[in-house]
């Protein structure tokens, strides 16, 4: 079985609830690229340490990481061996992350490095995780393929249902 995977997919796709999976499961260190990305108050980390975080992480001999960043794309993708997609149609992600926004934001739910969704701006405003949605599912979708062909060593589990990846998961 694979010992360095990368889980990517639009947001609220379920990623990390994959990747916690499959860390469980194989006994894998786990890391959420949004983690090292979101600090205190929103802020962006610096592309620098960003880079830094990621490459400290893969670095290790077995992992599993979350996250669809392009800026260190360049060091996960190509020291991870799997790379699963999760592909679902838009839909059911928009679905899934409207349902994820409402339950964050009104449980205050504490995300990375204290931060918390702030319901309103989240649905609403041109710079929250729904809006963030319809700039890049279709995009992703269109690019991915290509980005996967300068990859040629990992080994692409696209999934283009949950149950497709649940079945994977439940023959680990």
């Amino acid at each position: 079985m694979s010992s360095r995977i990368i889980v990517i997919g639009t947001s609220g796709s379920g990623k990390t609830t994959l990747a916690r999976a499959v860390a469980a499961r194989l006994n894998l260190p786990h890391a959420e690229q949004d983690a090292w990305n979101h600090l205190p108050e929103w802020q962006e980390a610096p592309l620098e340490r960003f880079r830094a975080a990621v490459d400290a992480f893969t670095a290790q001999s077995a992992w599993i990481i979350d996250g669809n960043y392009s800026k260190a794309q360049d060091i996960g993708w190509a020291r991870a061996d799997t790379l699963i997609w999760l592909d679902y149609p838009a839909w059911l992600v928009f679905w899934r992350l409207l349902r994820r926004t409402l339950r964050r934001g009104l449980t205050r739910e504490t995300l990375w490095n204290g931060n918390r969704e702030r319901l309103l701006p989240a649905l609403f405003s041109r710079t929250g995780i729904m809006a963030w949605f319809f700039r890049t599912h279709w995009r992703h979708r269109r690019e991915i393929p290509g980005k996967l062909a300068q990859y040629s060593h990992l080994k692409v589990l696209r999934f283009r249902r949950p149950s497709e990846a649940a079945a994977w998961l439940k023959q680990l």
